[in-house]
C-alpha cells in the first residue's frame, strides 16, 4: 500500500477493503471457520507487506495494531456476552 507524502489515505484503500469483505464472506459461507479466515488473512497480509516494506516498517505496522487491541478499539466489534445467572 503505498501514501501520498501528505499521509493520506489512497482511494483505492475503500475498494479494497470491499473485496477483503467479500473474501471473508465466501469463505464463512464455504464453512471455513474463523480462526482459521482470519490466520489466512494475516498471513496473507504479512506476505504482502514483505514484499513492500522491510521489517522495521512492518513491526512499526504491527505495533500500531498491538495498540488497536491494548487500547480497546477493537472491543466494539466482538458481539455482546450474555451473562447466565
Amino acid at each position: 500500500m503505498q501514501f501520498d507524502p501528505d499521509g493520506t489515505v489512497p482511494e483505492d484503500l475503500s475498494h479494497a477493503g470491499s473485496v477483503v469483505d467479500k473474501a471473508i464472506e465466501y469463505m464463512m459461507e464455504q464453512g471455513i471457520g474463523e480462526l482459521s479466515v482470519a490466520s489466512a488473512l494475516l498471513g496473507g497480509a504479512l506476505g504482502l507487506l514483505a514484499r513492500s516494506m522491510d521489517d522495521r516498517a512492518i513491526a512499526a505496522v504491527l505495533r500500531s495494531a498491538l495498540r488497536s487491541v491494548e487500547s480497546g478499539e477493537l472491543a466494539a466489534m466482538r458481539p455482546p456476552t450474555t451473562t447466565r445467572g
